[in-house]
């Protein structure tokens, strides 16, 4: 049992800030309560894969305040002269449903002032650039909302919009540039321009499956409940990818189907406790396709519905019923049921 303590610690110890204020700190017994509701077998492979990824994808307050830091006064954004850059830059706060953005736009507001003595209320120029701030974008569609309602109705006729995100997945960034901000840009008659920043990107577009970065699987597995979910799916089947990729956030093709097998079985299990889950609710994650998005990414703010069901549903206080799994980082936006489903609207958190 050495190794099992020892492993639950490592993870209590990545997440200890996760909804730090609102939620109790994460403790060795919380992670096991939640990895015991996996197969008894498999528990042990699981959490050693679990561990060695959460290491790289909980993204920290620290983490982003450095990242934010660094941009600041990174030469390639900002020139030569930050201060003059940052007085005139047009920090954009557009977001039309959810936090990230307000949160983001906080914290970026602080690092202003502290690397260059300005407030952000005093910046904006009609000739400076435009910043869109968010944590991290899954399929792109919130930061498209938004800026398409921009794009029409308030850019100017020529700008540089600089999208800043603490990560992205390449299915996002290849929707919004070769889709939908594209073609708001087209329809707009602008010149408008973009330019992204990242601290980390993931591949997952499906034309390069056999090496993407997220939960992917290889199989279905073995398992009768899974099997039955995966044939009532034919118009969105999965498209199974195959095994030898990338692992840049996995430590082996056999840690990593540890994950991809694991997760799917318990995502169809919690699936099966409505009677009437929506098509989207798949057990890798909010996704129109395949068993799910299948991403691996939480911050410290939230965990996003693009996770594995496993990761965020449930209710530790739930005994039957639609809620009863116990979660290892609950969503911030739900308290009953129904509540969850409505909070599918967009993938960013």
């Amino acid at each position: 049992m050495a190794e099992r303590d020892d492993l639950l610690t490592a993870i209590a110890g990545t997440i200890s800030t996760y909804r730090q204020g609102e939620l109790a700190v994460p403790t060795p017994a919380h992670v096991d309560r939640w990895a015991s509701q996996f197969t008894a077998t498999d528990q042990l492979p699981f959490l050693r894969e679990f561990n060695h990824v959460m290491h790289q994808t909980f993204l920290t307050k620290a983490a982003v305040t450095g990242f934010l830091a660094n941009l600041v006064r990174n030469p390639q954004l900002a020139g030569n002269d930050p201060v003059a850059y940052w007085t005139r830059a047009n920090v954009l706060q557009i977001q039309q449903r959810g936090q990230s953005q307000r949160e983001m736009v906080k914290l970026f507001t602080e690092t202003l002032q502290q690397q260059c003595g300005l407030q952000l209320q005093n910046c904006g120029a009609a000739d400076g650039d435009y910043i869109y701030l968010d944590d991290v974008m899954f399929t792109g569609s919130r930061i498209a909302t938004d800026l398409e309602d921009w794009i029409s109705k308030k850019a100017p006729v020529k700008a540089l919009i600089h999208i800043i995100v603490m990560a992205f997945h390449s299915s996002g960034h290849y929707y919004l540039t070769t889709n939908r901000l594209k073609k708001a840009i087209q329809a707009s008659g602008k010149n408008i321009a973009l330019r992204f920043w990242r601290m980390a990107e993931f591949e997952n577009q499906k034309i390069r499956k056999n090496i993407s970065e997220v939960l992917w699987p290889t199989v279905v597995p073995a398992d009768a409940a899974v099997q039955e979910y995966v044939a009532s799916e034919p118009n969105f089947p999965l498209d199974p990818r195959v095994p030898g990729g990338k692992f840049r956030i996995f430590s082996s093709e056999a840690g990593r189907q540890i994950l991809e097998r694991e997760f799917l079985i318990a995502g169809v299990h919690i699936r099966s406790m409505t009677a009437e889950p929506k098509p989207s609710h798949r057990p890798l994650g909010f996704s129109r396709f395949g068993v799910g998005f299948g991403s691996l990414i939480a911050t410290y703010r939230n965990c996003p519905n693009n996770c594995p069901l496993a990761m965020w549903w449930g209710d530790a206080t739930a005994t039957s019923g639609a809620l009863n799994w116990y979660p290892l980082l609950p969503r911030k936006t739900y308290s009953s049921f129904e509540n969850v489903f409505n909070d599918f609207e967009d993938l960013t958190i």
